[in-house]
């Protein structure tokens, strides 16, 4: 009977070993970080370490400012993730915020509350333009003659999330207002693109017109500041860059949709 007593005892430290074993193997499978691999080209020579990951979130961030064009490393990376699932998964979480918020207002009802849109990036994409080999995703310089001759084009398709957003706004009895860096003189042909796009609706489409100079923020900040002062209350306001976000009355709650293909400060 003793004997009996003793092998089950060490039948279950040897049991007990085993399963921490295989616990302490699992928690290690999980957590355990694996080191970049170094990147060295054909000739074995190194590659300057960029991580176009985390470019991108510095980016979004906005810890990487006043930057001029994509890092030409990361133009396939950046191909990929514009065209592929992971840009469409992060505007549509984006969105999903975005709605959930406005369906949690309480709103006055009185035709003053207002959700400002940008277009280029937010509302419209931009993304045929910007896949072209001259362009490259941004790793070309920017050229504005032939950026304003696919805007004239008036081609640009919805972002289907943010058009969602939009949409929401609409039932909820919220005016949309559009703020866009687009000259004045595409005025009819955004109006045409943003009613075929599914955008039909809205109280202002407000353009840059040649007195509107300085900086991106400057010039948001004037036409919210103008909307504000009309009596309108922005409750929600959605854009692609900083600079449709900060500055002054830039809204009770801002959002930000990804975009890593250009800078405007």
């Amino acid at each position: 009977m003793r004997c009996f007593t003793l092998l089950l005892f060490f039948s279950s430290i040897v049991a007990v070993a085993l399963a921490s074993n295989v616990e302490e193997a699992v928690i290690s499978q999980v957590v355990e970080i694996h080191r970049l691999r170094p990147q060295t080209g054909s000739a074995g020579y190194t590659v300057p370490q960029l991580d176009c990951l985390s470019w991108r979130l510095a980016i979004e961030t906005n810890n990487l400012q006043n930057w001029r064009s994509v890092p030409k490393e990361c133009t396939n990376y950046l191909g990929h993730y514009m065209m592929g699932k992971q840009y469409r998964h992060d505007c549509e979480y984006v969105a999903k915020q975005a709605i959930e918020y406005a369906k949690s207002l309480k709103l006055s009802g009185d035709g003053k509350d207002v959700w400002v849109f940008d277009i280029d990036e937010t509302t419209l994409s931009n993304s045929p333009y910007y896949a072209r080999s001259d362009v490259a995703f941004g790793a070309k310089p920017y050229n504005a003659t032939k950026f304003d001759a696919w805007i004239a084009e008036g081609k640009a398709p919805a972002i289907p999330s943010i058009l969602k957003v939009y949409n929401t706004v609409l039932s909820l009895g919220i005016k949309p207002i559009f703020i866009t860096g687009t000259k004045q003189n595409f005025k009819q042909v955004r109006i045409v693109n943003l009613k075929e796009a599914g955008y039909a609706n809205w109280a202002a489409l407000i353009l840059k017109g040649a007195n509107d100079t300085g900086s991106a923020v400057k010039f948001k900040s004037s036409k919210r500041t103008a909307l504000v002062k009309a009596g309108y209350r922005i409750i929600g306001n959605i854009g692609d860059q900083w600079s449709d976000l900060i500055g002054e009355n830039v809204g009770a709650r801002t959002f930000k949709v990804p975009d890593p293909m250009y800078y405007i400060g």
